[in-house]
């Protein structure tokens, strides 16, 4: 089929199967807020969890349907769906987020992305994102902290806040430690060292281990690499995007880096940061050498 014609398709597809588990979804929500009972209202988040997962599936069903899948995955062994993760990737697109669903579903539990402040106003999926628990973060400049201090550490708090309601259920944390999409624009204002990476910001990765350090199974790190170039999601609905690398490895958390005050200690602080650095050291090389 011609590009367009695959693109319109498969945006229908993705519209009705929004359009469905978002309606089941917020009528569950609905139900959970006016039904006083604790131990009922348990039972419907865990069932919002199924719709989300559902969800998921469905995602994959009209991808497999539009899309050439015959993509480069490679998983590890012995992932746990029933377990709790945090999961880092690079970031390039907003195909990265269907990619990672499509490829941990059935092997970890429902992911769960930090997003910011602002996608809480994108119609319909901004809501469902809200219902299910998604940590958004505002982020403020430094000129705004300067004249609003008291506004400090607030992202950090909210990452904190939403971790300690991830304890019911098992979940895989995603948080994109470069807090933004990669471009070249970005690389070079950054004067990033890593070649295809941005600089990674793990406050809110230190944050949710604080809160959730003793949970967390270990580390999913996701690799992704697009060698036609990184795709829009147009290209991608249009099956434009032909080929694409998802590597994933599962790694151990170091027992000293799980609990720790990242804000005040400054031993601690930088222990956290060098293991991060390390992690996207070892990412970046993975890049270098896909892309050679």
């Amino acid at each position: 089929m011609p590009p367009l014609v695959t693109g319109i398709i498969a945006s229908t597809l993705l519209l009705i199967n929004i359009l469905f588990w978002v309606t089941l979804l917020m009528t569950l929500l609905l139900l959970s807020k006016i039904i006083p009972v604790p131990a009922i209202r348990k039972v419907i988040s865990r069932m919002m969890t199924g719709v989300a997962i559902c969800w998921v599936y469905c995602n994959s069903g009209w991808m497999r349907l539009t899309q050439k899948m015959d993509w480069d995955i490679r998983l590890p062994e012995g992932l746990d769906k029933h377990g709790w993760y945090f999961v880092v990737s690079n970031h390039q697109s907003w195909v990265d987020i269907l990619l990672l669903q499509h490829t941990l579903k059935g092997r970890a539990p429902f992911l769960k992305f930090f997003l910011k402040q602002e996608l809480i106003k994108v119609p319909i999926m901004g809501a469902a994102w809200w219902a299910l628990d998604f940590p958004f973060m505002k982020r403020y400049s430094k000129a705004y902290l300067e004249k609003h201090p008291e506004m400090r550490g607030k992202d950090l708090e909210t990452t904190r806040q939403a971790c300690e309601k991830f304890k019911e259920i098992p979940t895989s944390v995603v948080n994109y430690l470069e807090g933004t999409r990669f471009t070249p624009n970005k690389h070079e204002k950054q004067q990033s060292p890593f070649k295809h990476l941005l600089k990674p910001k793990s406050g809110g990765m230190a944050f949710a281990m604080s809160a959730m350090g003793d949970q967390f199974k270990s580390i999913i790190d996701v690799t992704i690499h697009y060698p036609d170039g990184i795709p829009t999601f147009w290209d991608f609905l249009q099956g434009k995007m032909k080929r694409c690398t998802v590597i994933v490895e599962e790694k151990p958390i170091p027992e000293e880096l799980r609990q720790g005050d990242y804000e005040n200690d400054d031993a601690f602080r930088q222990n956290f940061q060098q293991w991060v650095q390390q992690l996207w050291e070892d990412k970046d090389q993975s890049l270098a050498e896909l892309a050679s």
